[in-house]
C-alpha cells in the first residue's frame, strides 16, 4: 500500500477520497478557528498576514464536502519558502505546488487529514499565496453566496448533480464548478 500522499496517483485519490456532500455542520467554524490558531502559534503573524475560511464549509446554507478550506496570505517573497513549508509539515501538512493555470498564478497548497489507510480524520486544505493572486477572489465568491441564498442554492444543486455524476472523479467534479464560480465572481465585481 502507498505510504504517503505524494505517491498517490489520480486513481488512488478518486478511490480513497470519493466526492461526498453532507449537510452543513455548525462545528466547522470552531474547527477552522482552532486550526487557524494552531497555524498562527506555530508560524507566526510576521509570515501569515491573513487567514480566511472559504469553500463550501464556510457557507452555512449549502451541503459540502466536509473539508475545511483555508486561504492564507503571505508576503510574495515567502512563496515556496522551504522554511515556511517545513513549519507547515511539522503541523502535519503535505505541501504541493499548484502550477499557473488560466488567470491564476502558481501558489502553494497543503493538505492534512488524508489517510491512505482509510481512517477518517478532519481534512484541511490550505491555499497559500500573496494577496495579488486571483485565488483571493474565492473570498468574494464565499461572501456573495452567504448574502445571496438563491445563488447559493443554485450552487448546491450544481454540486449535488456533479457529485452524483463524478463521485469517483474529483478533477471532473472541480472542473464542473468552474463556470459557475467564475460567473459568480463576475457578479461580485458588478455589485
Amino acid at each position: 500500500m502507498t505510504k504517503n500522499l505524494k505517491e498517490l496517483k489520480k486513481e488512488d485519490w478518486n478511490r480513497l477520497f470519493p466526492v461526498e456532500l453532507v449537510d452543513h455542520n455548525p462545528e466547522w467554524k470552531k474547527i477552522y478557528e482552532k486550526e487557524k490558531q494552531q497555524i498562527l502559534d506555530k508560524v507566526g503573524k510576521e509570515k501569515i498576514l491573513r487567514i480566511e475560511h472559504f469553500g463550501s464549509t464556510s457557507i452555512p446554507s449549502i451541503k459540502s464536502k466536509p473539508y475545511i478550506d483555508l486561504m492564507i496570505e503571505i508576503p510574495k517573497e515567502l512563496l515556496f519558502d522551504e522554511k515556511l513549508i517545513k513549519e507547515f509539515s511539522q503541523l502535519g501538512y503535505s505541501h504541493f505546488k499548484v502550477p499557473t493555470r488560466e488567470n491564476i498564478e502558481e501558489y502553494s497548497t497543503f493538505g492534512k487529514g488524508y489517510n491512505v489507510d482509510g481512517m477518517k480524520e478532519q481534512i484541511f486544505h490550505i491555499h497559500m499565496c500573496p494577496k495579488d493572486n486571483a485565488m483571493w477572489k474565492q473570498i468574494n465568491f464565499r461572501d456573495y453566496l452567504n448574502t445571496n441564498k438563491k445563488r447559493a442554492k443554485e450552487y448546491e444543486n450544481l454540486k449535488l448533480k456533479l457529485a452524483s455524476k463524478f463521485k469517483t472523479d474529483r478533477g471532473a467534479y472541480v472542473l464542473g464548478k468552474t463556470d459557475f464560480i467564475n460567473e459568480t465572481i463576475n457578479l461580485t465585481i458588478k455589485k
